[in-house]
């Protein structure tokens, strides 16, 4: 009987013990971004400096390296992207990298369930390309990676670690087709004035439709004519078309409409300032 409450005191000890969880040396870490219309997801390991020379230390130069710890970081991709320059397709990636003192290869592997970097097989590459490597101001402790310096459809994907950073660009190759489909989408809903004034913007900043964005913005304006900042806008989009005398003559219809407003939010000196660049040619 003994024996028997023994056996079983070792064994819920044991499933106790199995149960306790520690900190992670290099704890994993995943980040989602959207840029453009689509997410852009990394899944790392955090290691930390602890006192260490890191690059050209623990990271060897020259060496290919998981950019990050434990498993290789994985990098996944919603919809296709021009990553570092160059045309990638919707999928996830395995991200490694070959630091050196001025620049880092960049690599993407579609292998993406890979341990260390013991069993790399470069046939699965799809992206090899070098970066320039830059200092950072600040010392960051723990391997970072991030995004900032947003555009419509871009921004910088950053590697961060002890006293450098490196960038690399991503774009969204669809996030403009998807958004002109779903705007003119909207023709059969029934559009507000709003949807056909941020229509009429989105065509004329990204696309080639300036007729379109003529267009909308002219509905936009029908639907709601005390409307002076889509006035100022339509002046714009007759500057991009090339109309000069019609982007004027609207610019100076903004002025008018808005000069009676308690306050303008800056279109009547954005008018001016429109007038004034047909002057400086």
């Amino acid at each position: 009987m003994n024996k028997y409450i023994l056996l079983s005191f070792v064994f819920c000890c044991s499933i106790v013990s199995a149960q306790i969880k520690t900190p992670q040396p290099s704890p994993t870490a995943t980040i989602t971004q959207k840029i453009g219309v689509s997410n852009v997801s990394v899944e790392y390991s955090r290691p930390g400096a602890k006192g260490r020379e890191i690059f050209g230390g623990l990271v060897k130069f020259g060496k290919i390296w998981r950019t990050g710890a434990n498993k290789a970081t994985k990098i996944s991709f919603e919809e296709d992207v021009v990553f570092g320059g160059q045309k990638i397709k919707k999928g996830s990636y395995s991200l490694f990298t070959i630091p050196n003192d001025k620049a880092w290869k960049i690599l993407l592997n579609t292998e993406t369930e890979i341990w260390g970097t013991g069993k790399y097989d470069e046939s699965k590459e799809v992206y090899n390309q070098t970066v320039e490597v830059k200092e950072y101001s600040n010392f960051v402790e723990s391997f970072t990676i991030d995004f900032g310096e947003f555009e419509d459809f871009s921004a910088i994907m950053s590697l961060k670690w002890a006293n450098i950073v490196v960038d690399i660009k991503i774009k969204s190759l669809s996030a403009k087709q998807k958004i002109k489909e779903d705007y003119l989408q909207l023709l059969t809903k029934g559009p507000s004035a709003n949807d056909y004034y941020n229509g009429a913007k989105f065509f004329a900043d990204h696309t080639e439709l300036t007729d379109l964005a003529l267009e909308w913005i002219n509905i936009a304006i029908e639907k709601k004519p005390e409307a002076f900042w889509m006035m100022f806008h339509k002046a714009r989009i007759l500057k991009i078309m090339g109309m000069k005398k019609e982007a004027i003559n609207t610019a100076n219809a903004v002025i008018d409409l808005a000069s009676d407003k308690k306050d303008d939010y800056g279109y009547i000196q954005r008018s001016k300032d429109l007038i004034a660049s047909f002057k400086k040619k």
